[in-house]
């Protein structure tokens, strides 16, 4: 199971249906905890649906969590279906369902009463609705600085730094697109990950054996796989998104030249 999935503490309980039996019976306490635990789930199924990646500030972000507090509530293990497996029906159709009212909306996007609308007041409207989209943007700002100030301190116990990871990063496109996918098979492999993390370093000879690279290219891009290894292992959300957009950004960029 993901880390990010751990359970909390032990509550005489076992299994996820049998939390959920308690939480049916009153147990408000341990209803938090599972939707806190299982956030991450959330966040997946709902940005599935999507088809982007979804933060915690994004309204449909809400819709899942309201989803699968509903399940959770209505969830019957009798009928068989686990209960993640019920839940992810359950904010399925409840973002589906809000991404068509939305739809139905676009001509009144800000969701306006039909009533005519004074001037002042559809100003404020639209002030409020510019306000929350700064609030957003300050709120993701503050997480990706949080993460940077953590990524920072994880990349010195490899001896390195934001500065030579820039330094050290390919210069072609290819190239770096052939660093990022040894990276990814690295944090793929429990077994280099396990190595990477217990050695401080690469398991080359391992990695020459199953890429199509030379050692020499592996050696010359090591600091940067090893950050992006470290970065798409943690809890980056923030992070990763942003540098998933910036190289699709860089990738179009350079094939419109």
């Amino acid at each position: 199971m993901p880390l990010s999935y751990k359970f909390i503490k032990k509550s005489g309980v076992n299994t996820l249906e049998d939390k959920v039996l308690a939480i049916q019976n009153g147990n408000e306490q341990l209803l938090t905890d599972v939707i806190n635990a299982y956030k991450p789930f959330i966040k997946k199924t709902v940005s599935s649906v999507c088809k982007r990646y979804i933060y915690e500030q994004d309204e449909e972000y809400s819709i899942g969590l309201l989803a699968f507090h509903e399940a959770i509530m209505k969830y019957e293990e009798c009928k068989g279906a686990s209960l993640l497996a019920f839940s992810e029906v359950v904010i399925t159709r409840k973002v589906i369902d809000f991404i068509r009212k939305s739809q139905r909306n676009q001509s009144d996007p800000y969701h306006f009463s039909p009533a005519v609308q004074d001037e002042d007041s559809y100003s404020s409207k639209i002030e409020t609705v510019k306000a929350m989209h700064n609030y957003q943007d300050n709120e993701l700002a503050i997480e990706r600085k949080n993460e940077i100030v953590f990524y920072t301190t994880l990349l010195k116990q490899y001896g390195l730094s934001f500065e030579e990871v820039v330094k050290h990063s390919p210069k072609h496109e290819d190239a770096r697109e052939n660093a990022i996918n040894v990276a990814n098979i690295v944090a793929e492999n429990p077994e280099w990950l396990s190595y990477l993390k217990k050695k401080k370093r690469l398991p080359l000879k391992e990695i020459e054996q199953k890429v199509l690279l030379s050692r020499k290219t592996l050696e010359r891009n090591r600091k940067y796989i090893i950050a992006i290894v470290l970065l798409l292992d943690g809890d980056f959300e923030s992070l990763q998104q942003y540098m998933k957009e910036r190289f699709t950004y860089e990738k179009r960029y350079s094939n419109a030249d």
